[in-house]
């Protein structure tokens, strides 16, 4: 595998031309954008994003290409490796020698609508190598449902699908041996607030409540704003969560950790989380009585 020096050109003049984009709307409101087709760099690993995610007050939650990670694109499903392929964008975490550039960037590309509503977005993707060939399908689907005055909850689920012939094994730079890089599934970067950032889980506050460990939901508090993360289903509430609030703020329910999750030729894995968006503070109990209502 070729290790590369230097720079990749991140620039996000060149990364917008020719993006194709669909719009979530909650009556005549536009609360989030999906660019389903963007037009990318290959060391970002293209894939479809949202961005702006916005509260019903207009704040945006979301970032996209920050100077401190381009690769970071709003929200999206970012897997650091898959069969050696690096879904996640940037360098890649090599064991005894840290992260480097190689030529091994995948894409998640457009196949085909299921649906396209105001309310409700469902296509499939390919997930290729770097050299085109066919390591994934996906089936994923996207909507938004309004809950209150002040809140609505972004719906994201995916099924992905071994498409080669051999095991698929999915990896984090944890299981490579960085400790606490277990990112790699649905990520969501947020914009860093002006206030402190809180933390709340079920299993308590702060970071390391909740960073590494398996809860129900996790909730965000950046002054103006409150994100609460909730596992649709069971088996998502059995991933743990990957959060950072040194250097940058970013969430991600993660697919493996220590341990690569393998896919049989033939099998899928099948992931939701539920986002609650909402202005102001939302108290742990309220997050909690949504983690209760949202997954059915």
């Amino acid at each position: 595998m070729t290790i590369l020096l230097g720079n990749r050109p991140t620039s996000p003049e060149a990364a917008v031309t020719g993006d194709a984009r669909a719009t979530l709307r909650l009556a005549d409101q536009v609360v989030a954008e999906y660019t389903w087709r963007p037009d990318l760099p290959v060391a970002l690993s293209p894939r479809p994003y949202l961005h702006p995610v916005r509260t019903l007050g207009g704040i945006c939650v979301t970032e996209l290409m920050p100077a401190s990670h381009r690769h970071h694109l709003g929200v999206s499903v970012a897997v650091a490796e898959v069969d050696g392929a690096n879904f996640w964008g940037g360098r890649t975490f090599i064991p005894g020698h840290g992260p480097a550039w190689l030529d091994n960037q995948g894409t998640q590309a457009h196949a085909r609508w299921l649906r396209r509503t105001p309310e409700q977005v469902g296509h499939t993707l390919r997930w290729t190598g770097i050299d085109g060939a066919l390591l994934l399908t996906e089936r994923r689907e996207i909507s938004a449902r309004r809950l209150a005055d002040d809140a609505w909850a972004l719906d994201f689920g995916f099924t992905l699908s071994n498409a080669a012939d051999r095991d698929m094994p999915v990896r984090s730079p944890a299981v490579h041996g960085r400790p606490g890089a277990g990112y790699g599934g649905f990520f969501w970067r947020a914009p860093a607030p002006d206030s402190p950032v809180r933390i709340d889980a079920e299993a308590g506050s702060g970071v390391e409540a909740v960073h590494g460990r398996v809860s129900r939901w996790l909730s965000v508090h950046g002054g103006a704003w409150t994100l609460v993360f909730i596992g649709g289903t069971e088996r998502t509430r059995a991933d743990r969560w990957f959060v950072r609030t040194r250097d940058y703020l970013g969430i991600g329910s993660a697919l493996s950790w220590d341990e690569p999750l393998v896919l049989a030729p033939g099998s899928a894995l099948t992931r939701r989380i539920v986002t609650v968006i909402a202005d102001g503070t939302l108290s742990p109990e309220r997050a909690a009585a949504y983690a209760d209502e949202l997954p059915s």
